[in-house]
């Protein structure tokens, strides 16, 4: 599955295919699907908060997994999956005045969700 989505106004391609977790841990000595069950234990509560990830509602069992670093992560590893020039994450991410989270993260959900969901119906 690949997206373009903007970071900073600059257009930034994005893909998850099947070894998009093998890079993930293989850049960041951390189980990708580990990391994502994490993020999803925070981020679930959005369905009760009508889709909105709000900081004010997150418990404080929840902060043990708030973690931003992984979320920087995915991203740099979805853009790398999908073009294998851009520099290490920290080089990668000195590129851009801003990463709003807040803004990005949801457009890339669908793209972490395509790497857990089976195809069989």
């Amino acid at each position: 599955m690949e997206k373009t989505i903007y970071i900073d106004d600059k257009p930034v391609k994005l893909k998850s295919t099947a070894g998009t977790p093998r890079r993930y841990k293989a850049q960041f000595r951390k189980d990708y699907f580990a990391e994502l069950m994490k993020l999803a234990k925070v981020f679930n509560q959005t369905a009760e908060n009508d889709g909105q990830f709000d900081l004010n509602t997150v418990s404080f069992e929840d902060l043990d997994h708030l973690d931003f670093e992984p979320m920087y992560n995915f991203v740099w590893v979805l853009a790398k999956t999908a073009d294998k020039t851009i520099p290490e994450p920290d080089e990668w991410l000195d590129e851009f005045e801003a990463m709003p989270l807040a803004d990005v993260f949801p457009q890339i959900t669908e793209l972490l969700e395509s790497s857990i969901q089976s195809k069989k119906k």
